[in-house]
């Protein structure tokens, strides 16, 4: 290696010799080599500029200055010639077609003269020609001599060099516009929802980002065979069905090539139909397929009359590129429109079934009124009944018919749990809390948020987990099992069981202040059996609702099969109603439920079974009591009737219920003296 530290040495035999760039011979303008610099000068040029315009009204004075020319230009040959740039005062009047197109044809430089000495000499060089270009640099002079014609040709040739250099930077330049345009409207197409200001919002930044005078995007129905054209922008009125196979947007859609018209009604592929349903008048058009996200087109992409010239390629990539992105957004709209709707149907079935508060009787048509009441409130709500009453039923009731519909409906068996499980149930848990916590979950508080969550059999909940339940209703504030971080929480509480909690707090087997603070409101569900005006109209409506799950028509009860219905003791509730009603629906063999078809149903000895650890006497005063009841209930209370049902007079059954220390013996009118039979 060199050891540069010599040189700063007195004795030193080693010398260092610099040149810089300005400095080289043929840079110099000293040196002779004024084409050759001019050459240089023209690249170096070329890497400052963004336009084409541009480029050639700062290089063009230079270049015709270096040559002495009265004028200077360059001209492109496509269907006629297009001069792109020029300068002089002395414009050439007539231009020489024949002598460019030789240029171009034998692809060198030319000097042309006349002998008229007044007359101005011509030199014509094509540019570089690498790129397909069919551009000339012309010059008129009349100082212009032949051995000028290879300089020239050098700045022709680098001149095409220098305007390559300006188109790919414009070119690349202007995509990264494009690119940074169509992330923009990429980020308003994710904020709109809803298909009509989609298809709007698609069309109107269509037309701006390709300076286009509109754009119409046409939605593919391959099942109908048709395409369904959404103006949308400047054109009012209902979207057009147009066949699948005719016009520019059949062939785009068919063939999948985007397609590029000038002279729209010069074009055979054009279908006027559009122009002529809408009003409009269409010059030139440029369409693209809309594909999406699993490369199946959904439909054309079209941009109407550009206004200044023509589509180009650019124009063509920047909406076949927003075209990706308006594919996607359409889709995601059309999903999220077809699961809002799915969304709403299921709430409306809940709201419907669910949530429906059946019956006639007093009881229910005063429960009825409390939910009323109860459901635009937050408070909490504690529902006690038998097991089958339909606690969940007036659950989902008080949520439907609150402000808190729109949000989600949780139910949460507390029963079904134990200790550990039902705390992560409810508050969920971090990855690794535990052996199978192989990734965080959120607990139905968290999913409930906004919503209603609904606590069943609260009175089986162990001691620890009323605290923590307790410690979330107070402060509203939940923690993750395994976690740390505090969570809020917004839910509204309904809470139910088919024990007496009053009688737990009493026995310290429920939290006291758990317990006042889940029964601000407490309803009481009476047992089926106590309200037998309600059996039938809820028969009825769970036969109608399984006959429709079951493809087939309502089923009708037989009067015997009602008067069965109404006989029975019920003792599973409403939901041993209901169960029942599903299985006719789906077995009962005719379209008329007779007796027969409610075997199901127990015996009513079978019914009025006493339990087993009774004597024979009182088993059988038992079974007396029962069966008296359900003959009253049977002749909905007339006594005469339920008496010639059991066989005996009408005084017979007031002094049989009396000893049997039946209170309803209590209404004995005073003519009842007969024996007892």
């Amino acid at each position: 290696m060199m050891d540069y530290s010599r040189a700063n040495s007195v004795t030193s035999e080693l010398y260092v010799d610099w040149s810089s760039w300005s400095e080289l011979p043929w840079v110099s303008r000293s040196a002779g080599l004024p084409e050759l610099q001019l050459c240089i000068r023209l690249l170096e040029s070329a890497a400052q500029v963004e336009e084409v315009d541009g480029y050639l009204k700062q290089e063009l004075p230079e270049a015709g200055s270096e040559f002495a020319a009265s004028w200077i230009a360059v001209y492109s040959r496509g269907g006629e010639w297009e001069k792109l740039g020029e300068f002089g005062r002395q414009p050439m009047e007539h231009l020489p077609v024949p002598f460019l197109a030789d240029v171009l044809d034998r692809n060198a430089g030319g000097w042309m003269h006349s002998a008229d000495t007044k007359s101005a000499s011509v030199l014509a060089a094509p540019l570089d020609k690498s790129r397909g270009e069919n551009e000339v640099l012309i010059a008129s002079g009349r100082a212009f001599e032949k051995k000028m014609l290879p300089g020239f040709l050098a700045v022709s040739h680098t001149l095409g060099l220098g305007l390559a250099i300006v188109r790919r930077q414009a070119r690349a330049i202007g995509r990264v516009a494009r690119l940074r345009a169509t992330l923009q409207i990429s980020s308003q197409l994710c904020c709109t929802h809803e298909m009509a200001p989609l298809l709007e919002l698609i069309a109107r930044e269509a037309a701006r980002l390709i300076d286009a005078d509109r754009a119409s995007i046409f939605i593919w129905d391959r099942e109908h065979h048709e395409v369904v054209a959404c103006p949308a922008l400047g054109v009012t009125g209902p979207p057009l069905h147009l066949a699948d196979t005719l016009g520019i947007v059949g062939e785009c859609l068919q063939t999948g090539n985007a397609i590029r018209v000038d002279d729209a009604y010069h074009d055979p592929r054009f279908n006027p139909q559009v122009d002529a349903k809408s009003g409009y008048h269409t010059r030139s058009l440029l369409c693209v397929p809309l594909i999406d996200g699993q490369g199946r087109r959904i439909g054309a992409f079209e941009a109407i009359n550009k206004r200044h010239g023509a589509f180009t390629n650019d124009d063509e990539e920047g909406l076949t590129e927003l075209g990706t992105q308006a594919a996607t957004a359409l889709q995601n709209t059309r999903e999220r429109e077809n699961l809002v709707r799915g969304i709403c149907h299921l709430r409306e079935q809940v709201a419907r079934h669910e949530g429906e508060i059946i019956g006639q009787s007093p009881a229910i048509a005063a429960l009825r009124t409390t939910i009323e009441r109860l459901a635009p409130t937050d408070l909490p709500v504690l529902i006690l009944g038998e097991s089958g009453t339909g606690k969940e039923v007036v659950a989902h009731a008080l949520h439907a018919q609150g402000p808190r519909r729109e949000n989600p409906f949780v139910a949460v068996n507390c029963a079904a749990l134990t200790e550990t499980l039902l705390e992560s149930e409810l508050f969920g848990h971090e990855k690794g809390a535990f052996t199978d916590a192989h990734e965080a979950r959120q607990g139905k508080f968290e999913i409930a948020a906004g919503g209603t969550l609904f606590l069943d059999e609260i009175g089986d909940m162990s001691p620890g987990g009323q605290a923590k339940l307790l410690r979330v209703l107070e402060q509203k504030v939940l923690t993750r099992v395994g976690g740390s971080q505090p969570i809020r929480t917004n839910v509204r509480v309904i809470a139910a069981t088919n024990t007496n909690l009053a009688a737990a707090v009493r026995d310290r087997k429920f939290r006291e202040d758990l317990y006042y603070r889940l029964s601000v409101v407490a309803l009481e569900l009476p047992p089926l059996r106590d309200r037998p005006d309600d059996i039938l109209p809820l028969a009825e409506a769970f036969l109608k609702q399984f006959s429709s799950e079951a493809g087939r028509r309502p089923l009708a009860l037989s009067p015997e099969a009602r008067r069965r219905l109404q006989l029975h003791a019920w003792p599973g509730n409403v939901r041993e109603l209901r169960n029942l009603m599903e299985r006719i629906a789906f077995l009962c063999p005719t379209e008329v439920v007779e007796v027969g078809d409610l075997a199901f149903i127990l015996s009513p000895e079978r019914d009025a079974a006493p339990p087993m650890d009774l004597g024979l006497s009182d088993a059988t005063a038992r079974f007396q009591q029962d069966y008296i009841r359900r003959m009253i209930k049977r002749a909905q209370g007339n006594m005469s009737q339920a008496a010639g049902l059991l066989g005996l007079h009408r005084s017979n059954l007031y002094r049989k219920m009396r000893h049997l220390n039946m209170h309803e013996a209590e209404d004995e009118p005073d003519d009842a003296t007969s024996p007892v039979s």
